[in-house]
Protein backbone atom coordinates (compact mmCIF):
# COMPACT_ATOMS: atom_id res chain seq x y z
CA UNK A 1 0.00 0.00 0.00
CA UNK A 2 1.65 3.45 -0.86
CA UNK A 3 2.31 5.17 1.98
CA UNK A 4 0.87 8.39 2.52
CA UNK A 5 3.10 11.76 2.77
CA UNK A 6 2.74 13.86 5.67
CA UNK A 7 4.00 17.19 6.39
CA UNK A 8 3.36 17.62 10.80
CA UNK A 9 3.12 21.51 10.86
CA UNK A 10 4.99 22.43 14.85
CA UNK A 11 6.91 24.55 17.59
CA UNK A 12 9.93 22.24 18.61
CA UNK A 13 7.27 20.19 21.08
CA UNK A 14 3.94 18.64 20.18
CA UNK A 15 5.00 18.30 16.65
CA UNK A 16 7.95 16.09 17.60
CA UNK A 17 5.89 14.28 20.37
CA UNK A 18 3.32 13.51 17.69
CA UNK A 19 5.86 12.18 15.37
CA UNK A 20 7.12 10.02 17.97
CA UNK A 21 4.40 8.33 19.37
CA UNK A 22 2.08 8.03 16.15
CA UNK A 23 4.37 7.85 12.87
CA UNK A 24 7.92 7.50 13.54
CA UNK A 25 6.84 3.10 13.35
CA UNK A 26 3.80 3.68 10.70
CA UNK A 27 4.31 2.01 7.72
CA UNK A 28 1.12 3.89 6.75
CA UNK A 29 2.94 7.07 6.39
CA UNK A 30 6.23 9.16 5.39
CA UNK A 31 6.96 12.00 6.92
CA UNK A 32 8.43 14.32 4.54
CA UNK A 33 9.40 17.20 6.98
CA UNK A 34 8.50 19.41 9.57
CA UNK A 35 7.49 23.18 9.88
CA UNK A 36 8.29 25.26 12.28
CA UNK A 37 7.53 28.52 14.10
CA UNK A 38 7.43 30.85 17.21
CA UNK A 39 11.21 29.18 17.76
CA UNK A 40 14.35 31.11 17.06
CA UNK A 41 16.38 29.76 14.22
CA UNK A 42 14.84 25.68 14.19
CA UNK A 43 14.50 26.30 10.42
CA UNK A 44 17.09 24.83 8.19
CA UNK A 45 17.72 21.92 10.99
CA UNK A 46 16.57 18.22 11.03
CA UNK A 47 14.98 15.95 13.57
CA UNK A 48 18.33 13.54 13.44
CA UNK A 49 18.17 10.22 12.72
CA UNK A 50 18.98 9.10 16.45
CA UNK A 51 15.56 10.31 17.26
CA UNK A 52 13.80 9.33 13.70
CA UNK A 53 14.31 5.48 13.81
CA UNK A 54 14.75 3.20 11.40
CA UNK A 55 12.14 4.66 8.49
CA UNK A 56 13.82 7.34 8.18
CA UNK A 57 17.32 7.03 8.75
CA UNK A 58 18.38 10.45 7.10
CA UNK A 59 16.62 12.09 9.66
CA UNK A 60 13.40 14.83 8.86
CA UNK A 61 14.22 18.38 7.44
CA UNK A 62 12.32 20.95 9.25
CA UNK A 63 11.76 24.24 7.49
CA UNK A 64 9.97 27.50 8.09
CA UNK A 65 5.95 27.30 8.15
CA UNK A 66 5.75 29.94 5.54
CA UNK A 67 7.06 27.58 3.10
CA UNK A 68 3.82 25.37 4.00
CA UNK A 69 2.39 25.56 0.46
CA UNK A 70 5.10 25.48 -2.05
CA UNK A 71 6.05 22.10 0.25
CA UNK A 72 3.02 20.52 0.17
CA UNK A 73 2.86 20.69 -3.20
CA UNK A 74 6.57 20.14 -4.24
CA UNK A 75 6.18 17.31 -2.43
CA UNK A 76 3.11 15.47 -3.17
CA UNK A 77 1.48 16.19 0.47
CA UNK A 78 -1.16 13.66 1.05
CA UNK A 79 -1.70 15.09 4.71
CA UNK A 80 -0.55 17.98 6.80
CA UNK A 81 -0.62 17.46 10.69
CA UNK A 82 -1.24 20.35 13.09
CA UNK A 83 0.44 20.40 16.32
CA UNK A 84 1.30 23.39 17.93
CA UNK A 85 -0.66 24.98 20.51
CA UNK A 86 -1.62 28.44 22.07
CA UNK A 87 -3.65 29.68 19.39
CA UNK A 88 -7.25 31.47 18.62
CA UNK A 89 -9.91 28.62 16.50
CA UNK A 90 -9.63 30.89 13.58
CA UNK A 91 -5.74 30.52 13.63
CA UNK A 92 -6.00 26.87 13.31
CA UNK A 93 -8.97 27.17 10.42
CA UNK A 94 -7.01 29.80 8.84
CA UNK A 95 -4.13 27.26 8.36
CA UNK A 96 -6.17 24.02 7.38
CA UNK A 97 -7.70 26.65 4.89
CA UNK A 98 -4.20 26.93 3.56
CA UNK A 99 -3.53 23.48 3.23
CA UNK A 100 -6.66 22.67 1.96
CA UNK A 101 -6.22 25.62 -1.45
CA UNK A 102 -2.77 23.84 -1.84
CA UNK A 103 -4.54 20.27 -1.76
CA UNK A 104 -3.71 18.55 1.42
CA UNK A 105 -5.98 17.17 4.13
CA UNK A 106 -6.12 18.79 7.34
CA UNK A 107 -5.54 17.04 10.72
CA UNK A 108 -5.60 17.16 14.66
CA UNK A 109 -4.07 14.05 16.45
CA UNK A 110 -6.14 13.94 19.90
CA UNK A 111 -5.42 12.01 23.12
CA UNK A 112 -6.39 8.35 21.88
CA UNK A 113 -3.36 8.76 19.12
CA UNK A 114 -0.57 10.69 21.51
CA UNK A 115 -1.21 10.19 25.09
CA UNK A 116 1.51 7.55 26.59
CA UNK A 117 0.01 5.61 29.80
CA UNK A 118 1.77 5.37 33.17
CA UNK A 119 2.57 2.82 35.47
CA UNK A 120 2.10 5.46 38.15
CA UNK A 121 -0.95 7.13 39.36
CA UNK A 122 -0.66 10.76 37.07
CA UNK A 123 -2.05 14.53 37.75
CA UNK A 124 -1.74 16.81 34.68
CA UNK A 125 -1.89 20.35 34.85
CA UNK A 126 -2.99 22.09 31.91
CA UNK A 127 -4.32 25.20 30.75
CA UNK A 128 -6.76 27.72 28.59
CA UNK A 129 -3.83 29.91 27.91
CA UNK A 130 0.02 30.50 28.74
CA UNK A 131 0.50 32.20 31.73
CA UNK A 132 -2.61 31.56 33.44
CA UNK A 133 -0.45 30.48 36.31
CA UNK A 134 -1.01 26.83 35.79
CA UNK A 135 3.07 26.56 36.67
CA UNK A 136 2.51 27.73 40.37
CA UNK A 137 -0.51 24.92 41.13
CA UNK A 138 1.90 22.59 39.88
CA UNK A 139 4.43 23.25 42.12
CA UNK A 140 1.97 23.63 45.01
CA UNK A 141 0.73 19.91 44.01
CA UNK A 142 4.53 19.03 44.39
CA UNK A 143 5.09 20.48 47.68
CA UNK A 144 2.03 18.58 49.12
CA UNK A 145 2.30 15.44 47.53
CA UNK A 146 6.20 15.61 48.84
CA UNK A 147 4.94 16.48 52.93
CA UNK A 148 2.68 13.45 52.75
CA UNK A 149 5.62 11.29 51.74
CA UNK A 150 5.49 10.49 48.17
CA UNK A 151 8.53 10.43 45.67
CA UNK A 152 7.31 12.85 42.94
CA UNK A 153 8.36 13.60 39.80
CA UNK A 154 7.10 16.41 37.59
CA UNK A 155 7.29 16.01 33.75
CA UNK A 156 7.36 19.53 31.65
CA UNK A 157 5.95 20.45 28.16
CA UNK A 158 9.29 20.50 25.64
CA UNK A 159 11.56 23.22 24.83
CA UNK A 160 14.29 21.66 23.14
CA UNK A 161 15.94 25.02 22.27
CA UNK A 162 19.24 23.41 21.92
CA UNK A 163 20.60 22.80 17.91
CA UNK A 164 21.59 19.24 18.92
CA UNK A 165 17.79 17.72 19.48
CA UNK A 166 20.14 14.51 20.21
CA UNK A 167 21.11 16.36 24.14
CA UNK A 168 17.85 16.71 24.68
CA UNK A 169 16.14 13.59 24.44
CA UNK A 170 15.64 12.48 27.53
CA UNK A 171 16.60 15.54 29.93
CA UNK A 172 16.67 15.48 34.61
CA UNK A 173 16.84 18.21 36.33
CA UNK A 174 17.79 18.40 39.81
CA UNK A 175 20.69 20.73 40.41
CA UNK A 176 21.86 24.25 39.27
CA UNK A 177 24.35 22.37 37.39
CA UNK A 178 22.14 20.49 35.25
CA UNK A 179 20.57 23.90 33.63
CA UNK A 180 23.93 24.72 32.73
CA UNK A 181 24.80 21.36 31.14
CA UNK A 182 21.92 21.57 29.22
CA UNK A 183 22.53 24.82 27.99
CA UNK A 184 18.94 25.83 29.44
CA UNK A 185 17.17 29.34 27.95
CA UNK A 186 15.62 31.64 30.32
CA UNK A 187 12.16 30.15 29.28
CA UNK A 188 13.64 26.62 30.26
CA UNK A 189 15.13 27.94 33.57
CA UNK A 190 11.44 29.70 34.25
CA UNK A 191 9.90 26.50 34.53
CA UNK A 192 12.76 24.27 36.08
CA UNK A 193 14.56 26.11 38.20
CA UNK A 194 11.76 26.45 41.06
CA UNK A 195 11.63 22.51 41.27
CA UNK A 196 15.39 23.05 41.97
CA UNK A 197 14.28 25.74 44.60
CA UNK A 198 12.23 23.29 46.29
CA UNK A 199 14.55 20.36 45.84
CA UNK A 200 12.21 18.56 43.79
CA UNK A 201 13.08 16.64 39.73
CA UNK A 202 11.83 18.03 36.75
CA UNK A 203 12.27 16.10 33.19
CA UNK A 204 12.16 17.46 29.95
CA UNK A 205 13.19 16.42 27.05
CA UNK A 206 12.49 15.04 23.36
CA UNK A 207 11.38 11.87 23.44
CA UNK A 208 8.48 11.51 26.33
CA UNK A 209 8.07 7.47 26.05
CA UNK A 210 11.68 7.69 27.66
CA UNK A 211 11.60 10.38 29.80
CA UNK A 212 8.04 8.73 30.96
CA UNK A 213 10.07 5.24 31.52
CA UNK A 214 13.13 7.32 33.66
CA UNK A 215 10.79 9.28 35.81
CA UNK A 216 8.95 5.94 36.68
CA UNK A 217 11.78 4.60 38.04
CA UNK A 218 12.21 7.34 41.16
CA UNK A 219 8.41 8.43 41.35
CA UNK A 220 5.38 6.68 42.75
CA UNK A 221 3.41 10.01 41.84
CA UNK A 222 3.53 11.93 38.26
CA UNK A 223 3.32 15.60 37.85
CA UNK A 224 2.02 16.78 34.57
CA UNK A 225 3.17 20.43 34.06
CA UNK A 226 1.87 21.63 30.93
CA UNK A 227 3.20 24.28 29.06
CA UNK A 228 1.99 26.66 26.01
CA UNK A 229 -1.90 25.57 27.36
CA UNK A 230 -1.41 21.99 24.98
CA UNK A 231 -3.03 19.00 26.38
CA UNK A 232 -1.09 16.61 28.52
CA UNK A 233 1.16 13.89 26.69
CA UNK A 234 0.52 11.41 28.90
CA UNK A 235 -2.88 10.11 30.12
CA UNK A 236 -4.09 11.63 33.68
CA UNK A 237 -6.23 10.19 36.37
CA UNK A 238 -6.70 13.97 37.60
CA UNK A 239 -6.52 16.25 35.42
CA UNK A 240 -6.67 20.13 36.33
CA UNK A 241 -7.63 22.93 34.50
CA UNK A 242 -6.25 26.66 34.97
CA UNK A 243 -8.02 30.11 33.55
CA UNK A 244 -7.81 33.25 33.37
CA UNK A 245 -10.16 35.62 34.59
CA UNK A 246 -8.11 38.80 32.97
CA UNK A 247 -9.00 36.97 29.55
CA UNK A 248 -12.04 35.94 29.92
CA UNK A 249 -13.78 34.03 27.03
CA UNK A 250 -10.34 32.79 26.02
CA UNK A 251 -11.33 29.02 27.47
CA UNK A 252 -14.32 29.40 24.47
CA UNK A 253 -12.00 29.99 21.55
CA UNK A 254 -8.78 28.72 21.82
CA UNK A 255 -7.31 25.81 20.77
CA UNK A 256 -6.64 23.32 22.49
CA UNK A 257 -7.28 25.47 25.77
CA UNK A 258 -11.10 24.83 25.15
CA UNK A 259 -10.38 21.24 24.63
CA UNK A 260 -8.67 20.93 28.13
CA UNK A 261 -11.71 22.84 29.92
CA UNK A 262 -13.82 20.36 28.14
CA UNK A 263 -11.42 17.52 29.75
CA UNK A 264 -10.93 18.79 32.66
CA UNK A 265 -11.91 17.02 36.01
CA UNK A 266 -11.15 20.30 37.99
CA UNK A 267 -11.50 23.93 36.79
CA UNK A 268 -9.14 26.39 38.60
CA UNK A 269 -10.54 30.10 37.70
CA UNK A 270 -7.15 31.37 38.94
CA UNK A 271 -6.40 34.95 40.13
CA UNK A 272 -9.53 36.11 41.27
CA UNK A 273 -7.84 38.46 43.78
CA UNK A 274 -6.75 40.87 41.11
CA UNK A 275 -9.73 40.16 38.40
CA UNK A 276 -13.25 41.93 37.82
CA UNK A 277 -16.26 39.97 39.39
CA UNK A 278 -18.14 40.46 36.16
CA UNK A 279 -14.88 38.80 34.26
CA UNK A 280 -15.27 35.50 37.18
CA UNK A 281 -19.12 35.45 36.52
CA UNK A 282 -18.17 35.06 32.91
CA UNK A 283 -15.37 32.54 33.20
CA UNK A 284 -17.28 30.40 35.30
CA UNK A 285 -20.34 30.25 33.14
CA UNK A 286 -18.58 29.40 30.18
CA UNK A 287 -17.05 26.49 32.38
CA UNK A 288 -20.48 24.90 33.09
CA UNK A 289 -21.71 25.17 29.43
CA UNK A 290 -18.58 23.38 28.32
CA UNK A 291 -18.28 21.18 31.09
CA UNK A 292 -21.31 20.85 33.80
CA UNK A 293 -19.55 18.08 36.07
CA UNK A 294 -15.90 19.53 36.49
CA UNK A 295 -15.25 20.95 39.95
CA UNK A 296 -14.90 24.40 39.72
CA UNK A 297 -12.58 26.86 42.31
CA UNK A 298 -12.02 29.84 42.60
CA UNK A 299 -8.16 30.40 42.59
CA UNK A 300 -6.11 33.06 44.57
CA UNK A 301 -2.65 33.78 42.97
CA UNK A 302 -0.84 36.39 45.47
CA UNK A 303 2.20 38.13 44.96
CA UNK A 304 5.18 39.14 47.04
CA UNK A 305 8.88 40.96 46.42
CA UNK A 306 11.91 39.42 47.88
CA UNK A 307 14.07 41.54 49.69
CA UNK A 308 14.57 45.05 51.38
CA UNK A 309 15.08 47.43 48.36
CA UNK A 310 12.23 50.16 48.21
CA UNK A 311 10.09 50.40 45.39
CA UNK A 312 7.44 53.17 46.56
CA UNK A 313 8.16 56.52 44.35
CA UNK A 314 10.38 54.69 42.53
CA UNK A 315 11.06 54.61 38.68
CA UNK A 316 11.17 51.21 37.73
CA UNK A 317 11.65 48.78 34.91
CA UNK A 318 9.37 45.81 34.94
CA UNK A 319 10.51 42.46 33.32
CA UNK A 320 7.78 39.55 32.76
CA UNK A 321 8.03 36.08 31.66
CA UNK A 322 8.25 36.08 28.22
CA UNK A 323 5.45 33.72 26.86
CA UNK A 324 3.10 35.24 29.28
CA UNK A 325 3.24 38.83 27.94
CA UNK A 326 4.31 37.90 24.13
CA UNK A 327 2.53 34.72 22.51
CA UNK A 328 0.37 34.02 25.73
CA UNK A 329 -1.29 38.01 24.72
CA UNK A 330 -1.02 39.78 28.71
CA UNK A 331 0.07 43.25 28.37
CA UNK A 332 1.50 42.57 32.36
CA UNK A 333 2.10 39.97 34.87
CA UNK A 334 3.31 39.66 38.72
CA UNK A 335 5.88 43.02 38.22
CA UNK A 336 3.48 45.12 37.00
CA UNK A 337 0.71 44.39 39.58
CA UNK A 338 4.32 44.34 42.42
CA UNK A 339 4.97 47.95 40.66
CA UNK A 340 1.32 49.05 41.29
CA UNK A 341 0.73 47.47 44.99
CA UNK A 342 4.47 48.97 45.78
CA UNK A 343 3.22 52.60 44.03
CA UNK A 344 5.86 52.74 41.97
CA UNK A 345 6.13 56.51 40.95
CA UNK A 346 6.61 55.59 37.16
CA UNK A 347 6.91 51.92 35.19
CA UNK A 348 8.97 52.88 32.12
CA UNK A 349 8.60 52.21 28.73
CA UNK A 350 11.54 50.00 27.55
CA UNK A 351 10.76 50.28 24.21
CA UNK A 352 13.02 53.17 22.91
CA UNK A 353 16.05 51.12 24.55
CA UNK A 354 15.79 47.74 22.86
CA UNK A 355 18.27 46.47 20.84
CA UNK A 356 18.64 43.35 18.35
CA UNK A 357 15.79 40.66 18.98
CA UNK A 358 14.30 42.39 21.72
CA UNK A 359 13.70 45.18 19.56
CA UNK A 360 12.26 42.73 17.03
CA UNK A 361 9.85 41.41 19.76
CA UNK A 362 8.05 44.52 20.23
CA UNK A 363 7.53 45.17 16.66
CA UNK A 364 6.05 40.81 16.35
CA UNK A 365 3.69 41.89 19.85
CA UNK A 366 2.58 45.38 19.64
CA UNK A 367 0.13 44.72 22.56
CA UNK A 368 3.63 44.99 24.69
CA UNK A 369 4.30 48.96 25.95
CA UNK A 370 5.40 48.88 29.75
CA UNK A 371 6.77 45.70 30.16
CA UNK A 372 10.26 44.25 28.87
CA UNK A 373 9.94 40.31 28.38
CA UNK A 374 12.34 38.58 29.58
CA UNK A 375 13.39 36.70 26.24
CA UNK A 376 16.39 34.81 26.04
CA UNK A 377 16.15 31.48 23.34
CA UNK A 378 20.19 31.89 22.98
CA UNK A 379 23.35 33.76 24.50
CA UNK A 380 23.00 36.11 22.00
CA UNK A 381 19.30 37.10 23.01
CA UNK A 382 20.72 37.42 26.66
CA UNK A 383 23.48 39.51 25.78
CA UNK A 384 20.95 42.20 23.78
CA UNK A 385 18.33 41.36 27.30
CA UNK A 386 21.37 42.60 29.30
CA UNK A 387 22.18 45.46 26.66
CA UNK A 388 18.27 46.84 26.70
CA UNK A 389 18.23 46.52 30.57
CA UNK A 390 21.49 48.52 30.85
CA UNK A 391 20.70 51.17 28.46
CA UNK A 392 17.55 51.77 30.84
CA UNK A 393 18.00 54.59 33.41
CA UNK A 394 15.89 53.67 36.17
CA UNK A 395 16.37 53.38 40.16
CA UNK A 396 14.60 49.93 40.30
CA UNK A 397 14.10 46.70 38.25
CA UNK A 398 11.28 44.59 39.32
CA UNK A 399 11.93 41.29 37.94
CA UNK A 400 8.43 39.18 37.49
CA UNK A 401 10.12 36.25 35.52
CA UNK A 402 10.17 32.80 37.97
CA UNK A 403 13.64 32.86 38.01
CA UNK A 404 16.75 34.97 39.73
CA UNK A 405 17.42 36.86 36.96
CA UNK A 406 20.80 37.66 38.78
CA UNK A 407 22.22 34.30 38.00
CA UNK A 408 22.46 34.83 34.07
CA UNK A 409 22.46 38.27 33.47
CA UNK A 410 25.10 41.27 34.76
CA UNK A 411 23.81 44.83 35.30
CA UNK A 412 24.55 47.43 38.48
CA UNK A 413 21.12 48.06 38.81
CA UNK A 414 19.11 47.26 41.79
CA UNK A 415 16.70 43.80 40.67
CA UNK A 416 13.68 43.44 43.66
CA UNK A 417 12.23 39.63 42.58
CA UNK A 418 8.54 39.03 42.32
CA UNK A 419 6.93 36.01 43.03
CA UNK A 420 3.48 34.74 42.06
CA UNK A 421 2.37 31.94 44.56
CA UNK A 422 -0.68 30.21 45.39
CA UNK A 423 -3.27 31.69 48.64
CA UNK A 424 -3.16 29.53 51.39
CA UNK A 425 -7.10 28.75 51.02
CA UNK A 426 -6.34 27.44 47.50
CA UNK A 427 -3.42 25.43 49.29
CA UNK A 428 -6.21 23.65 51.22
CA UNK A 429 -8.29 23.05 48.79
CA UNK A 430 -5.74 21.37 46.53
CA UNK A 431 -5.03 19.80 49.19
CA UNK A 432 -8.17 17.64 49.96
CA UNK A 433 -8.64 17.46 46.24
CA UNK A 434 -4.96 15.95 46.32
CA UNK A 435 -6.33 13.55 49.53
CA UNK A 436 -9.53 12.45 48.19
CA UNK A 437 -7.17 11.38 44.49
CA UNK A 438 -4.72 9.22 46.32
CA UNK A 439 -7.71 7.57 48.56
CA UNK A 440 -8.67 6.55 45.08
CA UNK A 441 -5.55 5.18 43.06
CA UNK A 442 -3.16 4.51 46.01
CA UNK A 443 -5.28 3.00 48.52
Amino acid sequence: MKRRRIIIMGAAGRDFHNFNVYFRENNNYEVVAFTATQIPDIAGRKYPPKLSGELYPNGIPIYLEEELTELIKKNNVDEVVFAYSDVPHTYVMDKASIVNAAGADFKLLGPKSTMLKSTKPVIAVCAVRTGCGKSQISRKLFEILKAKGHNVASIRHPMPYDPDLTMQICERFASYEDLDRYNCTIEEREEYEPYIDMGGIIYAGVDYAQILRTAEKEADVIIWDGGNNDFSFIKPDLLITIADPHRAGHELIYYPGELNVRAADVVIINKVNTAKKEDIATVRENIIKLNPYAQIIKGISTVETVGPIEISGKRVLVIEDGPTVTHGGMRYGAGTVAAQMHNAKEIIDPRPYAVGSIKKTFEKFPHLTNVLPAMGYGKKQIKELEQTINNIDCDVVLSGTPIDITRILKTKKPIVRVLYSVGEQTAKELEHIVDEFLKKKLS
